[in-house]
Order: C-alpha cells, then sequence, then structure tokens
C-alpha cells in the first residue's frame, strides 16, 4: 500500500467516478471517495495537484470527457500519478484498461494509488491485467443477469418498468397492483374517449381542471397536473388492456386490465394515424384532418392577401388544397377551396346531425329504458356464460378421469384438453367484460346524443383546434373531391343520418308547437315517434 520513494516526487491527478447504473449503488459517492482519497494523500505524503469527478457509466469507451481529458494531460507530462478508489473507477472496459496499462508499462504513468495498493510500471503486468479484467467481466455478468431478470419477469407476466398512471409498483412482491384512487378516473377517461364526443385536450381539461387529477408522487417528481404528452401516452399504451410492450414485443400480463383490446382499437381508431397522436399544432382551422379522395394526400392549406383597389385594405383569403405528396398517383384535383367554403360544406354535414330538443329529450327518455333493459339482459347473458364454465369445467375433469383410466390415449387426451383450456380462457375474458360493457354502451349512445344537441349552435362559436374537433367527433374519414366534402360517420352515428333528416322535416311540417293539435296529428307524432327510437314503443326488443 506504502508508494516508493521515487513516486512520492510524482505529481498526482486524483480521480473519483460514480456510475448512475446499478453496477454502482453501492460504491460511496464521488463526495465520500474524494474526502478519503484526499486523506490518503496526505497519510502517504502525495502531491495531488487537481481533483477529477464525473458521473459516467466506465463500462463503454469513449463515454467520459472527463476522464479523457486527464489522460491526455498525463500524455502531455502534467502529472505521472493517478489516486482512485479502485481500479474499476477507472475503467470497466478493455479499451480504456488497455490505455491505461499501456501508459503504465511505457513510464508515461509512473504510478496508480488505490485505496488499498499501487500499480507500478515495474509490477507484473498479468496482475494489472486479471483486476482489470475482472471489473470488465464484471460488467459481462451484470448484463447477463440484468436480461435474465427482465426476461424471467416478463415471462411471468410482470413488467419490468414503472407501473403507468392508474397502477401501483408492488415493492413487497414485485408486482404491479391497481392504483384505488387513479384506476377508476383513468377508465372514466377511456370511457369518455370511446364515445367519440370527446378529445384528448377536452378530456385533458376536464380531469385537470374539474377532477382535480395529480398524477402519482415520488421522490423527485410527481403530483402535479396529467400533462398534454401523458393523456396520449395513456391512449396510446397497450398496457391498459393486460398486455406489455417491451423493446417492440408483446407479453401477456398478469396485472389487471382496464379496458379491452376492442376498446383500445377503437380509440386508436378515432386518434388515427394508427395510434398516434394526430398533429395539433396548426396555423389554420381544419388541416391535418382532410385527405384527398383520389390519391389520398392531406390537404394544406395558404393564406394568400388581396389589396382592395377603391379603400387600400388588404384582405386575407385562406385556401385548401390537396398537397399532392405521392409519386405513386398523378393526381389532378387541383383546385383550390377557400374556407368559407369549406366551412359551408362543413355546417351541411353537421346539420344532419343536429337534433332539435323534441327529438333530443324522445332520445334520453328511451335511453333510461334502455339503460335497465341492458343491465338486466347483461346478467342473464353472465349466468348463461357461468353455466357454460361450469359445463366445460365438468368436461376437463371427465377428459382427466377418462386418462387416469386408460380409456384415451395421450394424444386425444391433449389435444381434447388444449381445446377446452382454449374455451375457458376466452370465456373467462368475456366473462371479466360482459357486466361493464352494456352500461359503456349506454354511455357511449348518451353522450352522443348530448353532443348532438344544438350541435350548430355549438360549432358557430368555436375557433381552430375545437372546431375542427366537430368534424373529428362525427367521423375520421374525411375526404375532398372534385370540390365536394363527404364524412363516413362512425358506426354510432350512421343510422341517425340515415334516418333523421326525414323525420324532423316530418315533425315540423305538424307544427306541434301550435295547440290544440287533432287526433291525426297526434297519430304522426307517435308514428315518428316510434320510428325515430327504431318502433321501440311497439317492440322494446
Amino acid at each position: 500500500m506504502f508508494p516508493t520513494q521515487s513516486s512520492k516526487n510524482l505529481k498526482y491527478f486524483l480521480y473519483a467516478r460514480k456510475s448512475s447504473e446499478n453496477e454502482d449503488r453501492q460504491v460511496q459517492s464521488i463526495d465520500d471517495q474524494i474526502s478519503r482519497l484526499t486523506q490518503l494523500s496526505k497519510e502517504l505524503h502525495l502531491d495531488v495537484i487537481e481533483i477529477f469527478s464525473e458521473a459516467k457509466s466506465a463500462k463503454k469507451p469513449n463515454n467520459r470527457p472527463i476522464f479523457d481529458e486527464m489522460i491526455k494531460r498525463i500524455e502531455a507530462g502534467e502529472a505521472g500519478g493517478i489516486l482512485s478508489w479502485q481500479l474499476n473507477r477507472l475503467s470497466r472496459n478493455p479499451i480504456d484498461s488497455g490505455k491505461i496499462s499501456w501508459l503504465l508499462q511505457t513510464g508515461i504513468l509512473q504510478s496508480i494509488q488505490t485505496i488499498d495498493r499501487q500499480y507500478l510500471p515495474d509490477d507484473n503486468v498479468l496482475l494489472f491485467n486479471v483486476e482489470s479484467g475482472m471489473a470488465n467481466q464484471y460488467i459481462i455478468e451484470l448484463r447477463k443477469n440484468v436480461k435474465r431478470g427482465i426476461e424471467s419477469k416478463l415471462a411471468k407476466g410482470w413488467a419490468p418498468n414503472v407501473a403507468p398512471l392508474g397502477y401501483l409498483n408492488n415493492k413487497e412482491d414485485k408486482t404491479i397492483i391497481t392504483d384505488p384512487i387513479r384506476f377508476p378516473l383513468i377508465r372514466k377517461m377511456w370511457d369518455m374517449m370511446l364515445t367519440g364526443c370527446y378529445t384528448p385536450p377536452q378530456i385533458l381539461t376536464i380531469v385537470n381542471k374539474e377532477w382535480g387529477f395529480r398524477t402519482r408522487k415520488s421522490k423527485r417528481q410527481g403530483d402535479k397536473e396529467l400533462s398534454r404528452s401523458g393523456i396520449y401516452k395513456i391512449f396510446t399504451s397497450i398496457f391498459y388492456t393486460g398486455n406489455i410492450e417491451y423493446f417492440g414485443k408483446h407479453y401477456q400480463g398478469n396485472h389487471e386490465a382496464m379496458i379491452t383490446l376492442k376498446e383500445y382499437d377503437q380509440v386508436q381508431i378515432i386518434l388515427g394515424r394508427k395510434g398516434k397522436p394526430r398533429p395539433q399544432k396548426h396555423s389554420f382551422d381544419f388541416t391535418g384532418i382532410i385527405r384527398c379522395g383520389e390519391c389520398g394526400c392531406l390537404f394544406t392549406a395558404e393564406t394568400k392577401r388581396k389589396i382592395i383597389k377603391s379603400d387600400s385594405t388588404i384582405k386575407e383569403y385562406t385556401y385548401y388544397h390537396c398537397t399532392r405528396k405521392t409519386n405513386k398517383v398523378i393526381c389532378s384535383q387541383r383546385k383550390a377551396i377557400r374556407e368559407d367554403r369549406l366551412i359551408q360544406m362543413i355546417s351541411s354535414e353537421l346539420k344532419k346531425y343536429d337534433l332539435i330538443p323534441q327529438f333530443y329529450a324522445w332520445a334520453l327518455d328511451s335511453i333510461g329504458d334502455t339503460e335497465k333493459e341492458s343491465s338486466e339482459k347483461s346478467q342473464k347473458i353472465k349466468m348463461t356464460q357461468e353455466e357454460t364454465q361450469i359445463k366445460l369445467h365438468k368436461e376437463l375433469e371427465e377428459l382427466t378421469r377418462m386418462r387416469y383410466r386408460g380409456l384415451i390415449d395421450d394424444s386425444f387426451y391433449l389435444k381434447e384438453k388444449n381445446e377446452i383450456e382454449g374455451k375457458i380462457l376466452r370465456l373467462n375474458d368475456i366473462l371479466k367484460n360482459t357486466s361493464e360493457v352494456g352500461g359503456r354502451d349506454v354511455e357511449t349512445i348518451k353522450n352522443a346524443f348530448i353532443f348532438m344537441s344544438n350541435l350548430m349552435d355549438s360549432f358557430n362559436k368555436k375557433r381552430l383546434e375545437p372546431r375542427k374537433e366537430f368534424l373529428l367527433t362525427i367521423g375520421n374519414d374525411i375526404k375532398i373531391r372534385d370540390g365536394i366534402l363527404s364524412v363516413v360517420p362512425h358506426p354510432w352515428f350512421f343510422p341517425i343520418r340515415e334516418n333523421y333528416s326525414r323525420l324532423q322535416e316530418e315533425y315540423l311540417r305538424l307544427e306541434p308547437n301550435k295547440l290544440p293539435i287533432n287526433c291525426e296529428q297526434n297519430e304522426a307524432l307517435v308514428s315518428i315517434r316510434s320510428r325515430w327510437l327504431g318502433d321501440r314503443d311497439s317492440n322494446p326488443n
């Protein structure tokens, strides 16, 4: 441990390092290293001319700028010794270890002093290489063990990372459990998104301002409002379906699923672009959502200015046109559409879904009855599913008994066993969601009708992004061809588009607000109401 007489006259650089990686969590902090090494330098009478420290991993070469600077200054002759806690503070990779070893063998580096021993140019090079190799091997083994641990955890159905919002990491048994506070709130956020009547920014405002939502508190962060990127992260994460995505691979998770895969896919369709959030930063009202009906490219917009000769004022006009950003198809859609014309076409499309108060009231009355029936039907369906589940378990038990008695061979037993177990697994997934689906369907219908009540008044009062979202709520397949706008509605809006306008015309012709109404008018109103509700009055089923 004690330095030679010649090394006492050397100038030393003190080098302290701590990595943020797992391999260094038990190593003393940088301040502790510097303090102990400074004390050692006084005990050994070493001339330390400068202290170097950094928090970087040494498992890869060319990853430590301060270390590289120290080596260059040693090569320049500014110092001939290094004072460090252990050799593994200097290197954990063969390239940096080889560089240090060569400097020591050639005498450019005349001493390496650690907390428990000294390395000199005349020492057996084998000892230095063995200790350096052990530091490098530690990293290799650690990487293998970490990878093995992650793969084992994934195979068992647990994500090897921090649980997303709505879930908590159970530190005792290393599993993931539901967050009793945030889980139901985030499920409600998914429900709102599934109605098609809300956009992520609208949900974000409700969550933060009305619900007072706060993120999970950790040591260094959290207990804040949900961010814009955070809500898109929720709506594009497959973790909430009970599955785990890790480096592009999918695994079946053991954590409680918040939504079904069908619901997840539906939200990705609503979001558009394969589940990625739509571009949110635009300077025009309707860019980013309309595509060319001929070539499929997005429509863009540009503003043109015109000087009015009569009063020398400048007027601005916004035009929308196909970007034609494809070489695969020659697009003939070159005529631009002025924004006021586009707004007229959008208004005409939205009017198909703008409900007058009487039709809205009829719909809400029917929803109340439907909600009750939906609950009763769900219970009946669930009872049937449970009976089927019991029957399948009995079949599996009988199959096992037949195998024990030698009545069937292994191949037949395994084939039938796998088939029955597959049915049980599928039925378990269906059974888990049966009791919730009916209620969510009713909620979807209710929110759709709320959205359509006074639709045009709301649209005319909005600007920019919220205005765009009105069109996206109706449907996300929006195209323009030959100057004509077409919108394919979401499935839950299609029956309304096909039937509502005609029924509204009939209703308004009767002028029911002018009293009194005669028997013939009353019968007509009953007929309109029945057709609006899908003949529900005459046939509740």
